[in-house]
Formats: C-alpha cells, structure tokens, sequence
C-alpha cells in the first residue's frame, strides 16, 4: 500500500500532534474538526512547535526554516468530512467516548475511498468494538502514539483479529515513516504500554496512601533508584488523573484484577477536579508551574 494523504479526526492535543508528524514526514496531512476555532487553536500550537524544532541545531533533532514551510503547507485544516474522501490512512484521536466514535466512523465510512485504512489512537478502548461501526474490519487498526507526539518516539501497532496482514504490515510501516518506532501489539485492552504502566502507578498511589513514603519521596526513589526520568507522581500529573482513572475503570471492567483497580485517592482527586497539571493540582499544586510543591493529601 502506498499512503500518501492523511486525515487526521481531532486537532486537539494528540491530534495537533499526529497531524505535525505526518506533515513533517511529507505527506498531506488534513484535519478535521467540528468548529473552526478548535483548527486555529491547534494550528497555532502546530506552529510554536515547529518553530521550535526550527531553533534547535540539527544535531539535535533540529529543522530548517524551509523544512518548517515545507510542513506547513502540508496541512490542511478542515471542518467538512467529504474533504477526507481520498485520503489512504483516517487516525482518530477525539474525545474517550466510544458513540462519538463510532458516529464519526459510521458516517466517514460511507465517504472516505474503501480501500482506506481507518485507525485510533485510543489508549484504552478496544479496537475491535470501534471496527463494528464500520463495513471496513479488514482495514481497521488502532496506532496510538504517545504525548507530546513530535517528541515521543513510540507508536504501538494494535491489530484485531480481522485486521488483514498487509494493513497491519502497511500501518507498521507507516509508523515508521513519520520518524517513530513503531511495536506491533494486539487489541488487548491496555496494549502493551498501559497494560504494564498502569498498575505500576496505581500501586505508587496505594504505597502513599499506605504509608511507604511522602509523593516525592516515591516519586525520587523510582527516578534516581531506576532511572525514570520522571516519579509516578509527576508522571500521573503530566498525563492527566481523569485520564489514568478512565483507563483503570475500562482496564478492571475487562479484566476484574486489583491491580488494574483504582485506589480511593485517586478516585477522590478525579471527583475534586484535582486533575494535574492541567487544573493546576494534583498530586502536586501548580502555583508556580516550575516549582511544584507536593499536596498534603
């Protein structure tokens, strides 16, 4: 298969940040969105960090100022769906919701070209579920990539059991095309990724709320003991809290483990609005974003 025009659904964080990969891999990237403010907001995010990339040096992942126009003019923002229909790959990546989904996917497939390969970047919900909405099951993978996606170098590549072989070998390669390393996994919720990171952090959490040690004490002891560049705390802060709950609640549905089972804590700071970064508290207050200081919690 030979991908050359990408839809990107979402232009939101991670999909601001799929479509700047693709663009800057060469390829002519559109992306869809329901209101033409959410376009200029990501567009303008697009921009800064293309801008950036342009002021490293080279040697350091660095673009040239023609590099940076040249992956401008690949992008295209758009708020109709018929501008997908000849498009060879549509990445999903709106809002955790499965019926927003799958309304979205139901209607492209009666308009993007058959031969097409639909994907998501879901982090939790099963491939398989989202396929059903679509007469494309051979044609449907999952590609989740990771945040901030220009800077991440991974992209899981997540096959169905109906998913056929030179899709998945076209996506995989695919992956590789935009810069990442891309690992091939099947749609088993959590994928390879959350499947062993999740319980990690949760059972950060419970050490807390057991008493092992203070939030940055944990959060040291794992980044100078293992060498993690960030403790689980700051970690679950930079993802989100509701994010991680929602995938604790959809990874104990599938598998009913504790270790899959969200603490009480957690559950209490996502009910507070106390989601991390984003909301300016978390497992640490935001005050002074380049000084968090731990909650007492």
């Amino acid at each position: 298969m030979n991908i050359k025009k990408v839809g990107v659904l979402g232009c939101g964080l991670m999909g601001s940040g799929i479509a700047q990969v693709s663009a800057m891999a060469g390829f002519d990237t559109t992306v869809l969105e329901v209101e033409q403010k959410y376009l200029d907001k990501g567009f303008a995010g697009i921009e800064k960090s293309l801008t950036k990339f342009a002021e490293r040096p080279p040697e350091k992942g660095g673009i040239t100022q023609q590099q940076k126009a040249d992956a401008l003019a690949h992008l295209k923002g758009t708020t109709k769906r018929t501008d997908l229909a000849h498009c060879d790959i549509v990445i999903e990546a709106i809002i955790e919701n499965v019926p927003q989904k799958k309304e979205m996917y139901s209607a492209l497939d009666e308009i993007v070209k058959k031969d097409a390969i639909f994907a998501s970047n879901t982090s939790s919900i099963s491939i398989t579920e989202l396929m059903t909405a679509t007469d494309r099951p051979e044609r449907f993978i999952g590609l989740h990539f990771f945040n901030p996606v220009p800077l991440m170098k991974l992209v899981e590549v997540v096959k169905t059991i109906a998913t056929a072989s030179d899709v998945y070998d076209a996506a995989y390669d695919f992956g590789k095309k935009l810069g990442k390393v891309p690992v091939r996994t099947s749609d088993k919720t959590g994928f390879i990724v959350n499947r062993l990171l999740v319980p990690y952090l949760l059972d950060a959490i419970r050490a807390y709320e057991e008493g092992v040690g203070s939030i940055e004490d944990i959060d040291n002891a794992m980044k100078l003991g293992c060498g993690y560049p960030m403790g689980p705390f700051t970690l679950l802060d930079f993802v989100g809290l509701e994010t991680t709950y929602y995938i604790t609640e959809v990874m104990y549905h599938e598998f009913k483990e504790r270790r899959f089972a969200s603490p009480p804590l957690l559950k209490r700071l996502v009910m507070a609005g106390w989601y991390g970064r984003k909301t300016g508290k978390g497992f640490y207050d935001y005050a002074d974003p380049n000084n968090p200081k731990p909650n007492r919690l």
